[in-house]
């Protein structure tokens, strides 16, 4: 019989494990005789062993013979009976599997609607529920097993709801909840890191295992988000592997061990833009990289999957109008006029322009060496949405060398507004 708040109740819930249990190894740490009447600093003092009686300086000789005077070598195997290195206990897996209902009783139980639920912080599960097909009835010092299933995806508290609604000998309906609580924490802290570099984003993923048993990394997996690339890069391999495409994954494939009690793996992956001239792309701004899936197995073969949240990079700049230079001559004679080939592109979903573009004063001190050969400012007309217009600027270099072109900005004069000038580009100035 089992007491709860609600009074006595034949039945009682126990929640039991399915897994098997593993073995708990440790390398076993051997004794020496030497021990037991001097200390490691024996070692470092050889004369000091001629004081001690012969037993123990035979056995302390055959101990200095070794050109290890440390402890490290008690852990090799001198013998085959060494191999003998099982503590004798057993780890019992943390992870329950079913749920068995007890008939602690003399009597026999009836009709029995049992109920299993998994509350969290943020939701209330239901595992099981047999109200439409009730348990007929369970024996007297017999049980009622079910198993149930729940992909936990939460980290924290959890509290496991078992109750049971059943006839008495008496014929009375009892009610009988138990609860659960346990503590979900997370096997795998993963860490990444995103660097860009030009038109190449590199993300890199360390891994680490916080249980307390070995862990079998069968996937490791980055999928990249719409418009993204991804490939992984391994050390021992001289091209990288495809992780975009189903056609460069290994089939079969060495699970990679991460040790207990905080081994780590890293990752590395190149990403790049599927579409780098996407426009779309370019005017939506997103950062989203993509997330890892990582699936696990331990000693055993017992599974485990973690699926990460969406891995930002570096915020996409958000450009309305880009000018950018598509042709310079490869040569340039001084005080001689030459055609500089730019493009303007609308970024936008609307129709911008038209436009004004001109060579601006970065200072009032300053003086160009490269300025425009006509008129001062050049207008172009309105650009669709998502389009581009190409034009040619006539400029003149003034002087010899090595010298820059610089202030290049474009204004749009419908809506007053300046955007950024052109980054400066350098130039070589030759004479006749």
């Amino acid at each position: 019989m089992s007491t709860t708040q609600q009074g006595t109740h034949s039945l009682a819930f126990r929640v039991m494990r399915l897994c098997k249990p593993s073995f708990h190894v440790e390398p076993p740490f051997r004794l020496d005789p030497a021990d037991l009447f001097v200390g490691e600093d024996i070692f470092d003092d050889p004369l000091a062993a001629a004081n001690l009686p012969p037993l123990l300086s035979s056995q302390l000789t055959k101990s200095m013979d070794s050109s290890d005077l440390t402890y490290s070598n008690r852990f090799l195997l001198h013998h085959p009976s060494d191999a003998m290195g099982f503590s004798g206990l057993l780890l019992l897996p943390q992870s329950f599997g079913y749920i068995s209902i007890n008939n602690n009783s003399n009597f026999e139980v009836r009709d029995i609607i049992i109920k299993a639920e998994i509350q969290t912080e943020r939701q209330r599960i239901l595992l099981l529920d047999t109200s439409k097909s009730p348990v007929e009835s369970v024996r007297a010092g017999g049980r009622y097993d079910f198993i149930v299933e729940h992909d936990v995806k939460e980290l924290g508290a959890h509290t496991l709801v078992c109750t049971a609604l059943y006839n008495d000998n008496d014929g009375e309906r009892k009610y009988l909840p138990q609860f659960f609580k346990f503590v979900v924490a997370n096997p795998l802290s993963v860490r990444t890191k995103v660097r860009t570099v030009k038109e190449t984003t590199y993300l890199e993923a360390c891994i680490e295992n916080h249980t307390k048993s070995n862990l079998y990394m069968d996937q490791v997996e980055f999928e990249p988000a719409p418009h993204w690339s991804a490939t992984v890069l391994k050390a021992d391999e001289l091209h990288p592997v495809d992780n975009s495409s189903t056609g460069g994954r290994e089939i079969f494939k060495p699970p990679i061990l991460i040790r207990s009690g905080g081994g780590i793996h890293n990752y590395l992956y190149q990403l790049k833009l599927a579409s780098p001239d996407s426009a779309q792309m370019k005017v939506e701004g997103t950062n989203i990289l993509g997330k890892l899936q990582i699936t696990w197995r331990t000693n055993l073969g017992e599974p485990g999957r973690l699926q990460t949240q969406q891995i930002l990079g570096t915020p996409i700049s958000c450009k309305e109008i880009e000018l950018q230079i598509l042709e310079i001559p490869s040569l340039i004679n001084l005080d001689k006029s030459f055609l500089v080939h730019l493009n303007l592109t609308n970024h936008t979903d609307r129709e911008l322009g038209p436009f004004d573009v001109r060579l601006s004063q970065n200072s009032a001190h300053e003086e160009k060496n490269v300025m425009i050969n006509g008129l001062q400012t050049i207008v172009l007309p309105q650009v669709e949405a998502f389009g581009s217009t190409d034009f040619h600027l006539s400029l003149i270099a003034t002087k010899l060398g090595v010298q820059r072109i610089s202030g290049i900005t474009v204004s749009d004069t419908k809506e007053k507004k300046t955007y950024d000038p052109l980054p400066d580009v350098e130039i070589f100035v030759e004479s006749d």
